[in-house]
Formats: structure tokens, sequence, C-alpha cells
């Protein structure tokens, strides 16, 4: 059946809360790193991908209907040239916010998971390394790279089907290119910073 969406944009813009948005208006599974780290049978596959081994990516995420998040955002122009009726949906935010939000939450991931994810974390600094940056104590350096990343997609996919989204638009944006009528409910805002520092066992910032 193959990707309805394809999230290019990186993790700590809202991500999770499209991943639930999405499940709701597409139907099926959004994949998202939350579900690597609940399904750890998927990661040699990914690990092999960012290997550079040859990856069919429709089998990879034969039982998703959109992808948000890492990995997948690593490898939006992949995933986009094999769905190409796919919507590519960018998420961004301003990149100082979307530094102090990632440095208080998925920088600090890394060495705060147990010694059975340790080899799946290892891969995906790999990947950051080699497609965005993983120099995480450096933030000229990162918001460089979340700039660099996001310029690429805008200049890469065309406009009829690129969809550059913040998580204040709400549902409209999403609903209009994806043709449904827009939920009688708030759009969902999950996975707050303070929400993923508790689930590494950090204490919550005030």
């Amino acid at each position: 059946m193959g990707l309805k969406v394809v999230g290019a944009g990186v993790g700590r813009t809202g991500t999770h809360s499209l991943k639930i948005a999405l499940e709701q208006l597409v139907g099926g599974r959004c994949h998202h790193m939350v579900e690597m780290l609940g399904d750890p049978t998927q990661i040699p596959g990914w690990i092999a991908a960012i290997d550079g081994k040859p990856t069919d990516w429709n089998e990879l995420l034969a039982d998703y209907r959109t992808i948000v998040d890492w990995p997948g955002a690593a490898f939006w122009p992949e995933l986009a040239a094999a769905n190409p009726d796919a919507l590519v949906l960018l998420s961004v935010r301003d990149p100082e916010s979307w530094y102090r939000s990632a440095s208080n939450t998925i920088f600090l991931a890394f060495d705060r998971m147990p010694d059975e994810l340790k080899p799946w974390m290892e891969a995906v600094r790999r990947a950051l390394k080699e497609r965005f940056s993983d120099q995480f104590d450096n933030p000229t350096a990162m918001m460089d790279a979340f700039e660099r990343h996001n310029d690429a997609v805008r200049k890469s996919v065309p406009a009829n089907r690129l969809l550059e989204f913040r998580i204040e638009d709400g549902w409209e944006p999403l609903c209009d290119r994806l043709g449904v009528a827009v939920p009688d409910e708030p759009f969902p805002l999950t996975n707050t910073t303070n929400d993923m520092r508790a689930m590494l066992g950090l204490p919550a910032l005030t």
C-alpha cells in the first residue's frame, strides 16, 4: 500500500503530536522513534539502512501508513522516492527553541537507554553524524544542521507535494492537504519537554 505521508521534520518539532494526529486522519499506524523502542524487532532493518545496505522501504514499513520523526526523517529522500504519491510533511519550529528542547531531552537520551538498546542508539548517532550533526554540545553546529536539513527539503520537494507545518497550525493545513474533514476536537499536544524528561528519569524544568 505504501506511505501516504513522509515526515521530513526532525525530532522535537511536534512529531509525536503529528503521529497521533496522522493516525486519526489517515488511519493505520504512524512510525515514530517510540515505535522502535516498543518493537526492537525493527532495529536490524533500520541499522542495515543506516549502514548503507540496500533497503526495501515498503517492506520495512509495511505495517505503517505514515512516518514522522527519526529515523525516518534521516531518510526522507529515499522514502519520498519510494512513495512518489506521498505528501512530504516538513515540521519546523524556531531553531533556538528547537535546540533548547532537543538539548533538554533527546540529546540526553543516548546515555540513558538500557543496554539492549545501546547498539541502536549508536546507529542513530552514526546517522546523525552522516546526515545531520551529532555535535550536541555545539548549539551553532546543531542549529545550522537543523536549518540546512529544512532548507534541503524545501529546495528538493515540489511545492504541490510539500507541506511545511508548525504545531500551532493545528488541524486545518493537514486536513486540507489530505482531503479529510477537520476533527471537532483540539489538535493533540503531546510529549512536552517535561513529559520526555520524566520518561528519561530526569527532573522537570521550571
